[in-house]
């Protein structure tokens, strides 16, 4: 039997496939168990520099198993709340990844789809694409952390639109307010998201771990604390071979050569 999710290791970069085509790519408990051993490996090899999220056969992912859903109807509250703590460790996994995740999207993304879309770095996806959340349409409410990161990038009006009616929004109308990195034509998002790891893998991976965990917490935290997390990260990158690397070579009017200090030719 075919695996449901499953990654390759490119060396620089890891891919992440959800295969669980005969259910739109909805989500598995083996999707689960590739991301955390996927992340863990991004988060232990030098050499990795970002993760990349696609789905199999031209769709992302439609979201949580409805027909698992529907079994845990007659479960107990706890083992419901066991089980959305799974979504949620997925997600924690991906937000803590000291590398930056992508999410290449072609056909769309749709419940839980959206919430690990949204909890990624970058997100490159086709303009015929769609994001949806309809959790309303079955009586549900959002999870995975949906209604927090989707709303540090989209507008509040429309973000309570997609989840009160649940109507789609495409990729081009989310590009056009900025709330993903890159639109593309159809088939060629996955083949944006190498670029982008093409452009990560050649820059400092350490001071791009740093950028990552400056960012994330920075829709939330006080400024006073944002700025003194900005201080001390600062202050550490300063004395990093990376700054002496690109300092050193703004100064000498040539091209930083990141690689070299990973030992890569």
């Amino acid at each position: 039997m075919d695996p449901l999710a499953y990654y390759e290791d490119r060396g620089d970069r890891l891919v992440v496939v959800n295969a669980n085509t005969a259910k739109r790519n909805a989500l598995s408990p083996d999707y689960y168990r590739v991301m955390h051993k996927a992340m863990a490996l991004a988060a232990a090899e030098a050499r990795i520099a970002c993760v990349i999220l696609h789905g199999a056969e031209g769709f992302f992912c439609s979201g949580g198993d409805l027909g698992m859903l529907a079994s845990r109807r007659e479960a107990s509250h706890d083992l419901r709340l066991s089980k959305i703590e799974d979504l949620h460790d997925v997600i924690r996994a991906i937000m803590a990844c000291p590398k930056p995740v992508i999410a290449a999207i072609e056909g769309g993304a749709a419940g839980a789809g959206v919430s690990v879309a949204f909890a990624c770095d970058m997100i490159v996806a086709a303009e015929d694409a769609t994001f949806t959340v309809a959790y309303v349409k079955a009586g549900l409410v959002p999870d995975g952390g949906l209604t927090g990161t989707v709303a540090a990038h989209i507008p509040r009006a429309m973000l309570m639109r997609m989840a009160l009616l649940g109507e789609p929004v495409s990729a081009q109308r989310l590009h056009e307010i900025g709330a993903l990195s890159e639109c593309t034509p159809p088939g060629e998002a996955l083949t944006a998201a190498h670029r982008l790891g093409d452009a990560l893998a050649r820059g400092p991976m350490t001071a791009q771990g740093a950028i990552k965990a400056l960012v994330i917490p920075a829709y939330t935290r006080p400024l006073p604390k944002q700025m003194d997390a900005e201080r001390d990260a600062m202050a550490q990158a300063i004395g990093a071979p990376e700054a002496g690397e690109g300092i050193g070579a703004f100064l000498e009017k040539r091209r930083p050569d990141f690689q070299r200090l990973r030992g890569k030719p």
